[in-house]
């Protein structure tokens, strides 16, 4: 049985029309492509022009020249490039999906360095998302100048081209846009697309503008009338002129370039001024402000890419938008733009960063518009976040631009802490907190630790909510006795971003709000404080019981030394500031707080008198109520101190005012009566009353 081959067919204009409309999402896309196309001829004439100079000769300028004509709706687009023979026109533009690019680089040695964008050999029939036919003319050194034809059909004519002016060497595209495209003839639609797309052809990319500039000329009617009247007047000659002069309107065509802007990051960075780097920034993000660091860099090996990533002097006012776009790098792939919104290029929390990546050869779909998700882009991710962490350790090394930048992005370094496990402990380096010991100038977690005295083993901090509240807070009052220094966590991401760290150069970072606070005590102060914890256990379990659920347990202190009690949270659910950073999210999910707010610990101060008053009290009457009135005051007061809110801020206050009628010896009928009689001169101290009228405080 013998077996046949067929080859496959194809119905050449649904095939087309498929390449058209679904290749591209986007139609602008076309004068990306055929300017791509040109960049490639003009590569090809230049590396000829390297063995054979005289391939210039016809024509030495390089150049893309745009030429729309409003008129008859058409956009040219010439090139003055290597230009196509006959045979080329019918093998390149009649065979889809050839490439001639592609065959030119494989046919180059090995050891050619010549770039070029080329590769599908499809680019080229994008002109039809926006023209119903186009022509190509072209003239190659070896050939005579031809058209190419066709309307996206089956067919296509080439003919001898006697028609047009001559090339010299090159082609033009000259395409008849559809009715419903013609906007892409608008002077600032090109300027636009060729930015976005081009700007880097290492090319000049010329536009042709149509300018009215204003042109003065003899006016030959008034001449005319002059002859014939013959009077003679007695003028200056100035006037005469004047008189026989008129302005008048004059269209003229000049070439615009459009690329000025030059692919910096192609050269090398020691032949580069810092003006240069400081233009192209400027032009790059519209800043008008000079960067405040620069990091330009090429990868070699498996993969190969070249960087310029920036550094801004200050953030924008949209930094943490969420629907902004997430990055500020574009990505080029051959020096031809392809996107600038690649989620996988840079983490979120990098999103200030501007710059450009470009590469040679990543995995590009057909369209140039989506990358195809690969590794690559993994090790470009990695090496960008490892030089970005580069810059920020040489902005580092200046105090005060480093305190430009941690104004700016410090936000953007704690939420990196919060998501990027990878790089927490090289982020950790660039954090800086207020602390009890340097308030006037924020102190790193390094000289944080070269400060601790030997006994210290851990990293002490307390978060609240404005660095006045913190550094009274009743928290500190044995560690400073201690000498021991306490971070002042006062911005609310602090809260999410030392949660994620644990741990600095293995010193444990431990909240001073939160339970399990062992602090570094000689053996007669263990034995001392083991004898308060027996002496205030039956004020402990009074009070718990007379507090019920609102906290989980009582015990004696060990961080106060003048106040008389405050809450603790446990050490695994929220402390006090993040329960109120929770409550203030507006969509948060309310179901969280029952299990992530923290039971809450009475600790009391054993030294207090107001404490030892109350112990005393227990140990002769346990079922003494004013204890428990005192015990709801005391209660609601450290909430207030620990930075918790009131529950029924009402009843506090009644509390209060009771306590300010039983000083001021006042009844309580005349305090809520309309006119209340003059204050009593009776002594304060005499609050012999103070057990039955405290009775009724609650």
């Amino acid at each position: 049985m013998s077996t046949e081959s067929f080859g496959f067919q194809a119905e050449i204009s649904q095939l087309l029309d498929l390449i058209i409309n679904t290749f591209y999402s986007n139609k602008e896309i076309f004068l990306r492509e055929i300017i791509s196309n040109a960049s490639d001829a003009l590569d090809k004439v230049r590396y000829q022009s390297l063995t054979d100079p005289s391939v210039l000769e016809a024509e030495p300028e390089l150049y893309i020249r745009i030429t729309p004509n409003k008129e008859e709706k058409t956009l040219s687009l010439r090139d003055t490039g290597v230009g196509m023979t006959k045979a080329d026109l019918v093998n390149n533009l009649g065979t889809i999906a050839k490439s001639g690019t592609k065959g030119f680089m494989e046919a180059l040695s090995s050891g050619a360095d010549i770039s070029m964008i080329g590769q599908f050999g499809v680019g080229f029939y994008s002109a039809y998302l926006v023209a119903e036919r186009v022509q190509v003319i072209s003239k190659h050194n070896d050939d005579e100048q031809y058209i190419w034809e066709s309307s996206a059909g089956g067919t296509f004519t080439i003919t001898p081209d006697t028609i047009n002016p001559p090339l010299k060497r090159g082609t033009e595209v000259r395409l008849w846009l559809k009715e419903d495209q013609l906007e892409y003839l608008e002077e600032k639609k090109i300027k636009d697309i060729v930015k976005k797309h081009s700007e880097f052809i290492s090319y000049p990319i010329q536009l042709a503008v149509t300018k009215e500039v204003e042109k003065e000329v003899e006016d030959e009617e008034e001449a005319k009338e002059g002859d014939e009247s013959k009077i003679e007047e007695v003028e200056d000659e100035d006037e005469k002129k004047d008189k026989k002069k008129k302005t008048i309107k004059e269209s003229t065509v000049t070439n615009e370039e459009l690329n000025k802007t030059k692919p910096i990051w192609t050269r090398n960075p020691q032949d580069i001024t810092p003006e240069e780097y400081g233009a192209f920034y400027k032009s790059l993000s519209n800043d008008w402000e000079d960067h405040l660091s620069v990091k330009h860099f090429s990868v070699e090996g498996q993969l190969e890419f070249k960087a310029i990533l920036y550094v801004p002097k200050r953030a924008p006012f949209d930094l943490f938008e969420s629907k902004k776009k997430r990055n500020n790098i574009k990505l080029y792939v051959r020096r031809v733009f392809i996107m600038d919104d690649c989620e996988d290029l840079i983490p979120e929390y990098l999103n200030f960063v501007k710059g450009i990546v470009d590469s040679e050869d990543l995995p590009l779909n057909i369209s140039r518009e989506t990358l195809q998700q690969n590794k690559i882009l993994k090790v470009i991710r990695k090496n960008i976040v490892k030089k970005c962490m580069d810059a920020f350790s040489e902005i580092a090394e200046d105090k005060d631009n480093f305190k430009k930048f941690y104004e700016a992005f410090g936000k953007n370094i704690k939420l990196g802490i919060h998501e990027d496990a990878q790089n927490r402990s090289k982020l950790a380096e660039f954090l800086r907190f207020f602390s009890t010991k340097a308030s006037e100038e924020q102190t790193s977690l390094k000289d944080y630790i070269t400060r601790m005295p030997e006994v210290q083993k851990s990293i002490y901090y307390l978060t609240g909510e404005s660095l006045a509240s913190t550094r009274e807070s009743p928290f500190l009052e044995v560690l400073k006795k201690k000498g021991f220094e306490v971070l002042l966590l006062v911005d609310p991401i602090d809260e999410y971003a030392v949660t994620q760290l644990k741990e600095f150069e293995g010193k444990k970072l431990v909240c001073v709000s939160k339970e399990g606070l062992e602090l570094e005590e000689t053996d007669e102060e263990k034995k001392a404080r083991e004898e308060e914890v027996k002496q205030f256990e039956d004020l402990c379990k009074t009070v718990k019981d007379a507090l019920g659920d609102k906290v989980e347990k009582v015990i004696v202190s060990n961080r106060i030394s003048d106040s008389p009690c405050v809450l603790v949270t446990g050490q695994f659910g929220w402390s006090s500031n993040m329960e109120r950073i929770m409550k203030a999210q507006a969509l948060r999910d309310s179901s969280m707080s029952s299990y992530m707010a923290s039971k809450k610990t009475l600790e009391l101060n054993p030294s207090n008198p107001i404490i030892k008053e109350l112990n005393r009290k227990v140990a002769d009457d346990k079922a003494d109520k004013s204890v428990r009135d005192l015990t709801f005051l005391l209660y609601e007061t450290a909430l207030l101190t620990s930075g918790f809110t009131l529950e029924e801020p009402s009843n506090f206050a009644k509390r209060i005012h009771r306590m300010i009628a039983l000083g001021l010896d006042v009844d309580e009928d005349d305090v809520s009566a309309p006119a209340a009689p003059a204050a009593s001169s009776a002594p304060v101290e005499e609050i012999s009353t103070s057990a039955s009228a405290m009775e009724e405080i609650d």
